[in-house]
This record gives C-alpha cells, structure tokens and sequence, in this order.
C-alpha cells in the first residue's frame, strides 16, 4: 500500500511538468486519499493489538451456580 502515494507523486510531478491542471487536482485529491487510508490502516493496527482479558466471571469462582433456579 505504501507504493501507491510513490507512484502518485511521480505522476503528479509528471502532470505538472506537462501542464494538464486538471490532471494535477486529482492526482493530489487521490494522493491525499491515500495518505488518509494509510493512517487509518496503522490506526487500525495499533487498536488491534491491545488484547482484552474480559470479566471475570466472580460466581465461578467462588462455587455458586450461575443458574437462575435458586
């Protein structure tokens, strides 16, 4: 995924280069897509890492049943 703003980039300079304006606008409305999704993605990342250990369920371990028929 990194390869893709690489690749806009170059042609955003080559747009420039050849003078096609409209070209230009959206090669950095697509170049600043991709920076956003590239965020979001690392983001993503990092929030699927912390690991969750629950509740612990305190009626099991204290030997009552969980049942409701008391």
């Amino acid at each position: 995924m990194e390869e893709i703003p690489a690749n806009l980039i170059d042609r955003l300079a080559e747009a420039k280069e050849q003078g096609r304006l409209g070209e230009v606008a959206a090669v950095e409305t697509a170049l600043a897509a991709a920076g956003q999704k590239l965020q979001a993605m690392q983001e993503a990342t990092i929030r699927t890492t912390v690991l969750s250990l629950g509740v612990p369920d305190i009626r099991r371990s204290v030997g009552r049943p969980t049942g409701s028929g008391t």
